[in-house]
């Protein structure tokens, strides 16, 4: 389980591509490589992924075929930065909201606002998942836990603080770019719940 609250952003250092498989390493700060072991959850722009390896300061992790098709992390090449937050302790402070590290969807990115006052990104996603996207309500964002901004039929605003900025990769954020999806899990559960005894209703 994770916070969506990022601990650093760190580079891509190499990528071997194999058989419908990708090895990902990165370069992770001493902080983040303390007390990680093989077999740990790291997640990589909020994609729960297995470290298979560590070697001096490279974390190796493996990403399969069908994260690959569902995530950006098929884009990523060397030198890429890469939000990392390492999984939750007992007794870890909750500064976000409880994320699973596995991605629902992509989004794109249709407009960037930029100015001295504010950064705001406007997203797109496909339709099926704006149910469960909703004003002032919480979505993982290439993991980051982000407040939604006002919402339209086929996407919605982030509005981020310049910390947000400063500590993950959504500062490079361009239009046209893919941020992976994670839907929070209690949202969906109430608008499941309701759509299914709406539908009962109306049978009635």
């Amino acid at each position: 389980m994770f916070t969506g609250i990022v601990q650093a952003t760190c580079q891509v250092a190499a990528i071997t591509q194999k058989n419908g498989l990708y090895t990902i390493e990165v370069s992770l700060p001493a902080e983040l490589r303390e007390g990680l072991k093989t077999g740990a959850s790291v997640a990589n722009n909020g994609v729960c992924l297995t470290v298979t390896a560590i070697a001096d300061d490279r974390v190796f992790f493996d990403v399969m075929e069908e994260t690959l098709s569902v995530t950006n992390l098929s884009k990523l090449t060397i030198g890429s930065p890469v939000n990392i937050e390492r999984s939750l302790s007992f007794g870890s402070e909750i500064g976000g909201h409880i994320l699973s590290g596995h991605i629902h969807t992509q989004a794109q990115i249709v407009k960037v606002s930029a100015t001295e006052q504010h950064y705001n990104l406007y997203l797109e996603v496909a339709p099926k998942w704006m149910a469960y996207i909703l004003y002032k309500g919480f979505v993982g964002v290439n993991g980051c836990s982000l407040t939604v901004g006002e919402v339209t039929n086929n996407g919605f605003w982030l509005h981020l603080i310049p910390e947000t900025l400063s500590l993950t990769n959504l500062d490079a954020a361009r239009v046209g770019d893919q941020l992976n999806i994670e839907i929070d899990s209690q949202t969906q559960a109430i608008v499941d719940t309701v759509e299914r005894v709406l539908a009962k209703r109306k049978l009635i």
